[in-house]
């Protein structure tokens, strides 16, 4: 009779698992500026390892394609090594008995097009086409390339004005930014090759929280120009215009349909995650550059395009995604079926909200259809459900978002697409009918599609139906006026100058589709430098703030610090901001964790912290 023994970890077990961490740790880490060709041979070689050799395409064909690849690094292939990868690497994908030599020759497949002027660069010039000089990951990570290891030093000293004051250089939105920016900035923090990437918006949290930011001046402005912009749109990208090219001396007029100034950081944002007090800090502070404002003012319908190209030297369109996608199921024309931009607009207009005893449903499974389940909640609602048609881990939703949900009682019915809404004989909703799905095939995002599965519908009773599947842009006028669009998002080139129309930009979400709070901020920022080249100046944004030196202290692997919240049963009551930010030990802390790249490892600041964009 055989004993079943318990297998433990020998040493070289041990260490294998160990390295397998810590190579995943240096990809998660490893900055823009990498060699593709050579970060391709890395993975290649993880996969060869992994082959059980048995069939000849992966034991022979995937070392064949390393040496091929080693001869492009040591500069000892031709054009005609080119095409022996590709060929190689196709018939791998086509004749591999399992899936590691297919996913593998797919990879170099994906690479070999992807990165295509990258190998014809180390054959006929041997070397990389990217900078000779990594960039600092954090700040090539985000948008609008805000000097991070800089603020985060001055933090960790406790010179939070001297902080703001950097982040304002780049991003005039600090404060927004510290509370509600998905922060890919921490994407490739190198930090990760050590334990976990640095909290970096946590620690701008701690810096906007600890500056007095009413006593921060407002930075010298450039000689007035006599140049005048209309900015259509008080949005975060329409705002970052106005406040750079008004630093630059041109005078800004921002034209806003609706009565106060934010877009959707005011009209999209519920204030438990950005309380309107501190979205009106950064405002003010924009403001007080001499930005002239006209409120509730229609383009297409109190102004055309035609006015403003007459009146003005030149015009920035950021308009953002104000209407919700077409919500097309039966009886989507029932009372009480309610788009979550109306829901959250309303919210915004500070207009009262009351669930009280009712059933919500809630379609969709991003940050958007979060906002809304938890309003539902801080609404009264006797019950709140998410329905989302694949599962909870594809959702688009921050995990943390979502998480935040079920704390505070939301239940999730995944797997689950809208079929129909039912309602009474007086029109009012009752309930929702849905399709169980089944998980399938990945799509080209990465995500499984979801199929119809062999399952009777499901009805959810539900008194309120609250749809968040999406934005769109009011595009209408500007396509009238002769504006180029395409899926009714206007057609700009990276400088945000729209196609075939001298004078007039455009960017954020009316050009790039609904994104984050920072790429509108980016794109406001382009468009402000790229304006004022326009009208023929070359105006540079500076900031005198001295850096201090990294700190000399050995980087032991330290635990991150993570931000708290109010407890769930407390903060599900109010709409009272919910995050709690560092305290003064717990900054200093992180502060340290800080490798500072842009003194080591990634080479320094190209021209300094002075440089123009």
């Amino acid at each position: 009779m055989s004993r079943l023994t318990v297998t433990t970890d020998d040493r070289a077990s041990s260490t294998t698992k160990t390295m397998v961490k810590e190579f995943v740790q240096r990809i998660i880490a490893s900055p823009p500026g990498v060699c593709p060709v050579d970060l391709q041979l890395a993975f290649l070689k993880v996969c060869h390892a992994q082959s059980c050799g048995k069939c000849v395409p992966c034991r022979d064909g995937l070392g064949k394609l390393e040496n091929l690849l080693e001869d492009v690094l040591n500069n000892k292939a031709t054009m005609q090594t080119l095409t022996l990868i590709e060929e190689t690497a196709r018939n791998i994908e086509m004749s591999a008995d399992c899936a590691i030599g297919f996913e593998a020759a797919r990879m170099v497949l994906a690479g070999f097009e992807g990165f295509h002027e990258d190998y014809v660069s180390h054959v006929k010039e041997h070397k990389c086409i990217g900078a000779f000089e990594q960039p600092i990951p954090c700040i090539d990570q985000c948008p609008a390339h805000v000097d991070i290891p800089g603020y985060v030093a001055l933090t960790g000293e406790g010179r939070y004005e001297d902080a703001v004051r950097l982040i304002r250089k780049d991003n005039p939105f600090p404060t927004a930014c510290a509370l509600i920016c998905e922060h890919p900035c921490e994407e490739r923090c190198r930090r990760n090759m050590l334990d976990s990437s640095v909290n970096i918006r946590g620690i701008k949290r701690s810096a906007v929280d600890g500056a007095n930011l009413a006593s921060i001046p407002v930075p010298q402005k450039a000689e007035p120009t006599g140049k005048r912009i209309a900015i259509v749109g008080g949005g975060p990208s329409g705002l970052t215009a106005a406040y750079f090219l008004q630093l630059m001396g041109h005078q800004c007029v921002v034209f806003e349909e609706k009565p106060k100034l934010g877009g959707m950081l005011r009209y999209g944002i519920p204030n438990y995650r950005f309380p309107r007090e501190r979205l009106q800090e950064d405002i003010d502070y924009i403001l007080a550059t001499g930005v002239e404002v006209r409120h509730q003012v229609r383009i297409g319908v109190d102004l055309t395009m035609e006015q403003l190209e007459r009146e003005y030297d030149a015009v920035y369109i950021a308009i953002g995604a104000q209407t919700d996608k077409n919500f097309d199921i039966e009886g989507a024309e029932s009372e009480n079926v309610i788009s979550a931009v109306h829901l959250l607009r309303d919210v915004g207009l500070e207009q009262p909200i009351d669930f009280s005893g009712k059933t919500v449903a809630v379609i969709g499974g991003g940050n958007v259809a979060m906002d809304c389940a938890r309003t539902a909640v801080r609404a009264n609602a006797k019950k709140v459900s998410i329905i989302y048609r694949r599962q909870e881990k594809d959702m688009t939703a921050s995990p943390v978002e979502v998480r935040g949900a079920i704390e505070e009682g939301v239940e999730l019915f995944t797997l689950q697409a809208p079929l129909r809404v039912e309602a009474d004989a007086s029109g009012k909703a009752v309930a929702l009918w849905t399709q169980p799905q089944i998980s399938g095939l990945y799509d080209r995002n990465g995500r499984p599609k979801s199929n119809k599965a062999d399952k009777e519908p499901i009805r959810i009773p539900a008194d309120i139906i609250l749809v968040a599947i999406g934005q769109e842009i009011e595009s209408e006028h500007f396509e009238e006026s002769g504006i180029a669009t395409k899926w009714k998002r206007i057609l700009a080139d990276e400088t945000g100058k729209v196609v075939g129309r001298d004078g007039i930009y455009a960017g954020g979400d009316c050009v790039s589709g609904p994104a984050t709070v920072i790429k509108a901020i980016a794109a406001g920022k382009v468009a402000a430098a790229n304006i004022d080249e326009y009208l023929g100046f070359h105006h540079e944004i500076s900031v005198d703030v001295d850096i201090p030196t990294p700190l000399m202290n050995d980087k032991l692997p330290s635990g991150r610090i993570h931000l708290t919240e109010r407890e769930a049963s407390e903060r599900k009551c109010d709409f009272e901001g919910i995050e709690n930010a560092m305290s003064r030990e717990e900054t200093v802390q992180e502060a340290a964790r800080c490798l500072r790249c842009d003194h080591y490892g990634c080479g320094v600041l190209r021209g300094g912290r002075e440089e123009r964009w």
